[in-house]
């Protein structure tokens, strides 16, 4: 498995041995949602950078998932549609929600790492 990035949003991305791009919800966005009821997975096709494409909802709120960067939605993971306990259970695994092809795969590499995201994480629990 290649080493995971993150966006600011608390998505993760992990770039699969085929190129795509698999994309879920960090642990610490799913404990701040609390237990997920229910997910939208995007519609398969091309989108924009910052474009809302999925939307998963908890006991209490509801949140906006965006496309990380520009690419097509080659994927989803339909089981979340009957499962979305999955994204509590195993957000960095079984919960993840749609596959993607980047249209720079150059500009995965450029997202937060692990440290940074740890930065960030610690930034805002401290703020």
């Amino acid at each position: 498995m290649s080493e995971l990035r993150f966006t600011v949003e608390h998505e993760w991305l992990r770039t699969e041995a085929d190129g795509s791009v698999t994309v879920g919800i960090t642990a610490f966005a799913q404990q701040a949602l609390g237990d997920v009821v229910f997910v939208q997975v995007p519609e398969l096709g091309s989108f924009s950078a910052g474009a809302e494409v999925s939307v998963v909802e908890s006991v209490k709120a509801a949140s906006s998932i965006s496309m990380p960067l520009d690419g097509e939605v080659l994927e989803v993971n339909s089981v979340l549609d009957n499962s979305p306990d999955l994204v509590n259970e195993d957000p960095l695994g079984e919960g993840w929600f749609f596959r993607f092809k980047p249209a720079d795969a150059a500009a995965v590499g450029q997202l937060l790492d692990q440290t940074a995201y740890d930065r960030l994480i610690q930034d805002q629990t401290d703020a």
